[in-house]
């Protein structure tokens, strides 16, 4: 295995998370309920810290001068590989929570595969982040059964969201050369066997919650390659102005 691999990995799982954690954090002090708002910026926080720690170990990998600072602040858009839908906007709570729970549901199934990773430090994080997803799931999945099986227009707002997210929920589980490398060397999670799984979960959610599994064509999504949404733009803007105006900047 070569160590660029594992690096690449490290930003991979990484920048799922730091994406959606920047997100959430937009939501802070305009949840619809302060204890939802709350639970949404703890949620990015929980997001955070896991970015951290897949970056600070791809710092040792790369070595030099690099920092988990310098990888979450001064990489550029084609080097990030965070899926698409995680940069989607947040419209309304509708699409907040579809693409909240997607996402948990996925990171839940992923986390549960590395956790036996033959990369100790990646099935380390694993075992803390999969203790937090939990919790993250449970949230975003009684959201979606709450909204899409309450009023008309909670429902009605509810299946809008998913039908305009749904499509980009197929990257999570196209295998890119670098999943399929990590995968064999034991290190990586099957994205086959996580999907099987994620199917029948969605589909037993959205039995419960009264809401329908679109019957649109997934969307030609290339984020695990570098290519994005003009809406990684707009969150890199914000999320990388302070090092790049005053870099090296200490608190």
């Amino acid at each position: 295995m070569k160590k660029e691999s594992l690096y690449k990995y490290l930003l991979l799982l990484g920048d799922n998370s730091m994406i959606l954690a920047h997100r959430l954090s937009e939501l802070c002090g305009h949840g619809p309920a302060l204890e939802t708002d709350i639970a949404l910026t703890n949620i990015s926080l929980d997001l955070f810290g896991q970015v951290r720690s897949y970056f600070q170990y791809a710092a040792e990998l790369k070595g030099g001068d690099a920092t988990e600072d310098s990888i979450a602040f001064l990489r550029y858009g084609r080097e990030h590989y965070n899926c698409i839908l995680l940069e989607q906007p947040n419209v309304d709570f509708g699409h907040v929570i579809a693409r909240q729970f997607f996402f948990d549901l996925f990171q839940k199934l992923q986390l549960e595969q590395l956790v036996s990773s033959n990369d100790k430090k990646i099935a380390a994080i694993a075992v803390k982040s999969l203790k937090e997803t939990k919790y993250h799931l449970r949230f975003s999945s009684e959201w979606i059964k709450r909204l899409g099986d309450g009023t008309e227009e909670s429902h009605e707002r509810m299946q809008s969201a998913i039908d305009n997210l749904y499509p980009f929920v197929g990257e999570f589980f196209k295998e890119t050369d670098l999943e399929k490398e990590m995968k064999e060397e034991g290190i990586g999670a099957d994205l086959f066997l996580i999907k099987s799984a994620f199917d029948k979960e969605v589909m037993k959610t959205f039995a419960e919650a009264n809401l329908k599994i679109p019957e649109i064509a997934s969307r030609m999504t290339q984020g695990k390659y570098g290519i994005h949404t003009e809406q990684l733009d707009y969150i890199l803007n914000e999320l990388q102005y302070m090092q790049r105006a005053y870099p090296n900047m200490e608190w």
